[in-house]
């Protein structure tokens, strides 16, 4: 944990979180697919860093950012959805068409629900592995680095994580046909 006052928050702010600008960035534009969007996700991920830098323990400073990176960017998600269904009132007229059908509106929060539950439902371990490499876009070397093993541990825990998550998904009824 960083001390609190007297600067130190600030020089953990710099020694931990702004070496990882450049990942972060590029984790960013991946998950949100432009640089405008990119630039506020990191942005409040940084905000958020900031905030609570004296409760950090200093480990997994990549780890912990792009955890922090992947809450945001679930808020910023959840902050988008239309707000049409919950409307009453809304005159269908008045509702653009995004080109999705209303199985989309049902089936994506239901899969949605399911991936969150099959994923807390993983192991430590395994979870760290699926989110850095599947959900943050790093590559298996960058994920040993952030988790401090080596990239042949980071490859047989997203297997063994992937596999977990298949079968959670498929006790569901959720799983897709891979074909």
């Amino acid at each position: 944990m960083v001390p609190p006052g007297d600067g130190a928050a600030d020089e953990a702010f710099e020694r931990l979180v702004v070496p990882e600008l450049d990942v972060l960035m590029r984790v960013a534009r991946s998950l949100s697919g432009n640089t405008a969007d990119a630039e506020d996700l990191v942005q409040e991920t940084l905000l958020r860093a900031y905030r609570s830098i004296e409760r950090f323990d200093g480990r997994y400073p990549r780890a912990w950012l792009l955890t922090i990176m992947r809450n945001a960017n679930i808020n910023r998600a959840r902050r988008r959805r239309p707000q049409l269904q919950r409307d009453p009132d809304t005159a269908p007229e008045e509702v653009a068409d995004d080109g999705r059908s209303a199985e989309d509106d049902v089936v994506d929060p239901v899969l949605d629900a399911a991936l969150d539950d099959a994923l807390a439902a993983l192991p430590l371990v395994y979870r760290r592995a699926v989110e850095l490499v599947d959900m943050a876009g790093l590559s298996y070397r960058e994920a040993a680095e952030a988790l401090g093993v080596r990239q042949g541990t980071v490859m047989s825990r997203l297997h063994r994580g992937r596999q977990r998550l298949r079968e959670r998904l498929a006790a569901t009824g959720l799983e897709g046909d891979r074909t």
